[in-house]
């Protein structure tokens, strides 16, 4: 059996996670067994979650093979966007880290939505005040 070197990384964003496995290829993106056009149609997002490897200038010598669930489309491109910058510092950290770093493609962005409290609609949003 040919042994074949595999590159992984994992992102999270909001209720989002993203297993991401980098093979060296051709370029070519599969998320959830489906093509990377048909899962994302909005061009403007499948150019954010492409930006790592634009960045490193590797967008066609690996194929993205990424298996991502939980929350909506924002969340799990921006997972895949972390998860790909992970697997790109697994290939070559030293040459990698210093271009992804400070275009913050290596931080995971924290930011949740907060829960609701009892009386009011929403986290914050308070009922309409009625005088009478």
């Amino acid at each position: 059996m040919a042994n074949i070197t595999q590159y992984l990384g994992t992102g999270r964003r909001k209720s989002s996670v993203a297993r991401v496995r980098l093979l060296p290829g051709t370029g070519k993106v599969i998320v959830n067994k489906r093509e990377f056009e048909e899962y994302f149609p909005s061009a403007a997002t499948r150019l954010d979650i492409m930006q790592p490897l634009e960045l490193t200038e590797t967008t066609n010598q690996y194929d993205v093979f990424v298996n991502v669930k939980g929350g909506g489309l924002t969340g799990q491109a921006g997972a895949m966007r972390l998860g790909i910058a992970r697997a790109l510092l697994e290939i070559d950290s030293e040459e990698y880290r210093p271009t992804l770093k400070p275009k913050a493609m290596l931080t995971r962005d924290s930011r949740v939505k907060e829960r609701k409290k009892y009386g009011l609609k929403k986290a914050r949003r308070a009922p309409q005040f009625s005088k009478r």
